[in-house]
């Protein structure tokens, strides 16, 4: 009788055991298949999210190829809701000069050496910013050709080479990512050769602290004159800035240009709490996409 009782007992443990495991099975099965299809749904979202945001730069890429440059002053933004009949959200698109901003590889010639000119300029450019001056020696020394620190106390590990990215500021030490958001709306990389001889500002888009690092003759009020005047009338070639503001003195180093060719372009697809962004550089006279990221 106890040898039967032992047998029963471990049979009720053994169907225990097994009734447990099925269990977790099938939860684990149910929820696998939850799982799964919600990473599907949301891939063919993201997917679709995808091709919303690539005809936003697509659209946007042909109207900046038409539309008067003189007028492009400030950077615009364009959100669309439910641009198609089968989508459900918005596509929002934003447009920037890239002339209009700091090229941050003009601070070094393209034969490695660094431009002293621009290098001036950028510091007072930090100097607006309340930012160390301290960080154009950094940049500098990432992208000049030798191997000697501009700062004493500097520890560099250069590329030796044009920046790619301005996220690459982020790789620099002695640059934290407080001075990099401080910097982003005011600076760019450009690394073709006719770039980085002159400094390129299109003076009828450049924000006031790009102008006042241009010249120490452009102060703040003079800034807010150029900008003033440039919202009735963009500035042209048959029109003298000096006539305008007074005179003032550049560098041979930084050449002002009145419309830009060279736009980032930024689309953002938003649908169900999915969202896909797309950032590209488009050159408008070369029809060439010089940069593309996509998140």
């Amino acid at each position: 009788m106890n040898y039967l009782r032992n047998q029963n007992g471990i049979a009720l443990i053994v169907t225990l055991l097994v009734l447990a495991l099925i269990t977790a099975m099938v939860v684990e099965f149910a929820y696998g298949v939850y799982t799964g299809t919600n990473n599907l749904y949301n891939w063919r979202d993201s997917q679709r999210l995808s091709l919303m945001a690539k005809s936003g730069i697509n659209v946007t890429a042909k109207y900046l190829k038409t539309m008067p440059k003189d007028k492009f002053t400030e950077a615009v933004e364009l959100p669309v809701e439910n641009p198609f009949e089968d989508f459900n959200g918005i596509v929002n698109v934003r447009i920037e000069d890239e002339h209009a901003k700091f090229n941050l590889n003009a601070l070094v010639f393209p034969t490695g050496d660094p431009n002293n000119d621009i290098i001036e300029a950028f510091k007072g450019l930090l100097e607006i910013l309340s930012l160390d001056k301290k960080i154009a020696d950094r940049i500098v020394d990432w992208i000049d050709s030798n191997s000697e620190a501009r700062l004493p106390d500097s520890e560099i590990e250069a590329k030796n080479l044009v920046l790619n990215s301005v996220d690459e500021l982020l790789l620099i030490k002695g640059i934290t990512r407080d001075d990099y958001s401080k910097l982003l709306p005011y600076i760019t990389v450009n690394e073709e050769r006719e770039e980085r001889t002159h400094l390129y500002i299109n003076i009828n888009a450049a924000q006031k602290p790009v102008l006042m690092c241009l010249s120490k003759d452009l102060d703040d009020k003079k800034a807010e004159l150029i900008i003033n005047k440039r919202k009735i009338e963009p500035f042209g070639d048959n029109n003298n800035i000096n006539t305008i503001i007074g005179s003032i003195q550049l560098s041979p180093q930084i050449t002002l240009i009145y419309n830009g060719k060279i736009f980032s372009i930024t689309s953002t697809a938003l649908s169900g709490g999915v969202k896909r962004i797309i950032e590209t550089v488009f050159d408008t006279d070369k029809d060439k996409i010089k940069y593309w990221k996509e998140y």
